[in-house]
C-alpha cells in the first residue's frame, strides 16, 4: 500500500507523489480518475480494484510554484555528486560555504555547494578565492521542474515519464 502513485492537477500538471492508499482514497470519494494501472489489484473481501500508477484530479488545484527544499541531498544532487573544488565525483562529500558564515555568509543556495573532506579542510574559514580554489560551477537554485522533482520515481514507474516530459 506504500507504492507511489503520481498526482496530476485537472491540466495534467504533475502536482505531488501519493501513497497507493490515498490514490485509492482520492479515487473512491470521486475527486480522482485513474490514468494508469497495470500494477494488479487492491483486493477486498467484496471487491477488487485496479492499482492505480497515475490518477488525475477532477477538480484544478492551485497553488504556488514548487522550490527545491534547501537540504544537503539536493546540494548534492544539484552538484552531481562531484566536488566543487576539484571534481572528484564521489557520495563521501560535505558542504561547504563559499563565503564563510564567520565572514558574513549565509546558508542559501548561492552560497552552499558540495565539496569533498579534502578541499573543505584546505579551504578552512577563507573564500574560494582567498584560498585559489576556483568553483568549477556557480552554485544557486535549481528550478524545480518536474523531471528534477520526480525523476527519482523514474527508474519503477516508466509509465511516468509521458506525464513528466511537458513540465
Amino acid at each position: 500500500m506504500n507504492e507511489p502513485v503520481l498526482v496530476l492537477n485537472a491540466n495534467y500538471e504533475p502536482l505531488n507523489v501519493c501513497n497507493l492508499q490515498r490514490a485509492l482514497g482520492l479515487l473512491m470519494s470521486g475527486k480522482a480518475r485513474m490514468l494508469e494501472d497495470g500494477r494488479g489489484w487492491v483486493r477486498t473481501p467484496r471487491n477488487q480494484y485496479p492499482r492505480p500508477s497515475v490518477i488525475k484530479l477532477e477538480q484544478m488545484v492551485r497553488r504556488p510554484r514548487p522550490r527545491v527544499k534547501l537540504t544537503k541531498r539536493e546540494i548534492f544532487r544539484r552538484d552531481n555528486y562531484t566536488c566543487q573544488y576539484c571534481g572528484r565525483q564521489t557520495h563521501h562529500l560535505t558542504i561547504d560555504h563559499v563565503m564563510p558564515r564567520h565572514r558574513g555568509g549565509q546558508h542559501r543556495w548561492d552560497n552552499l555547494v558540495a565539496a569533498c573532506p579534502a578541499c573543505n579542510r584546505r579551504k578552512g574559514g577563507r573564500t574560494a578565492v582567498e584560498a585559489e580554489m576556483p568553483l568549477r560551477h556557480g552554485p544557486g537554485e535549481p528550478t524545480a521542474t518536474a523531471a528534477y522533482l520526480f525523476d527519482r520515481h523514474l527508474a519503477t514507474n516508466a509509465d511516468w515519464k509521458k506525464y513528466l516530459d511537458g513540465w
